[in-house]
C-alpha cells in the first residue's frame, strides 16, 4: 500500500519534511512546558525536597482520619519518596504530621491528603467535615495547619449510599 504524499518523489520530500518539522515544534513545545512548569514550582514548597534546603519553619499535629465511620491509620512515610523528602509527610504511623519549610508557609490539611493520594473524588464532600480541636472548619479541606492542634477528618465516601462496598484509604 501507498501512503498518500509518498507515490510521487517529491511529494514524498515534502511529506517527509513536513513531519519532520511537526515532530520537532511538538517536541520543543513539551519540553518548553516542562521547563516553564519547573520554574514556575521552584518555590512551592509542595512541588520541592526539603532534604538539602535551610528549613527555619516546622510544625506538627494530629491527625485522626475516618472513612464510612471506620477509624484509618495514617500511614507512616508519606511524603517520602525514592530519596525525596516532601515538606508535609510523616515518620510513623502515629497519626502526627509535620510541616517544613525555609520559611512560614500556610499548609492546609488538603495539601497533606494530596500528597499522600488520599482519593478525595472518591468523598461526598457535602457529608464529609474537617474538625479542628473539636469545632467543625467551614473550610474544610482548606483548613489550616497550626502547629499542636488536633485535626479530625470525617469522610463519606460516595460509594457508601449506592450499597457498594465502602472506601478504605490508601495503606490500610
Amino acid at each position: 500500500m501507498i501512503w498518500p504524499g509518498m507515490g510521487d518523489p517529491a511529494k514524498r520530500k515534502k511529506t517527509l519534511k513536513f513531519l519532520a518539522i511537526t515532530a520537532g515544534i511538538g517536541f520543543i513545545i513539551y519540553f518548553g512546558g516542562l521547563e516553564i512548569q519547573n520554574y514556575l514550582h521552584k518555590d512551592d514548597p509542595l512541588y520541592q525536597c526539603i532534604n538539602n534546603r535551610d528549613i527555619n519553619y516546622k510544625i506538627s499535629a494530629t491527625l485522626e482520619l475516618t472513612a464510612d465511620g471506620k477509624k484509618a491509620d495514617i500511614p507512616a512515610k508519606v511524603g517520602f519518596d525514592g530519596g525525596c523528602q516532601k515538606s508535609l509527610y510523616t515518620l510513623s504511623n502515629d497519626g502526627v504530621i509535620y510541616a517544613a519549610w525555609d520559611n512560614k508557609y500556610r499548609f492546609e490539611i488538603g495539601q497533606f491528603l494530596w500528597i499522600w493520594k488520599f482519593p478525595l473524588r472518591d468523598m461526598d464532600e457535602t457529608k464529609s467535615r474537617i474538625l479542628v480541636n473539636g469545632v467543625e472548619s467551614p473550610d474544610f479541606i482548606h483548613t489550616s495547619l497550626e502547629d499542636e492542634a488536633h485535626y479530625k477528618a470525617e469522610f463519606i465516601s460516595k460509594a457508601s449510599e449506592s450499597g457498594s462496598p465502602s472506601f478504605t484509604p490508601p495503606g490500610t
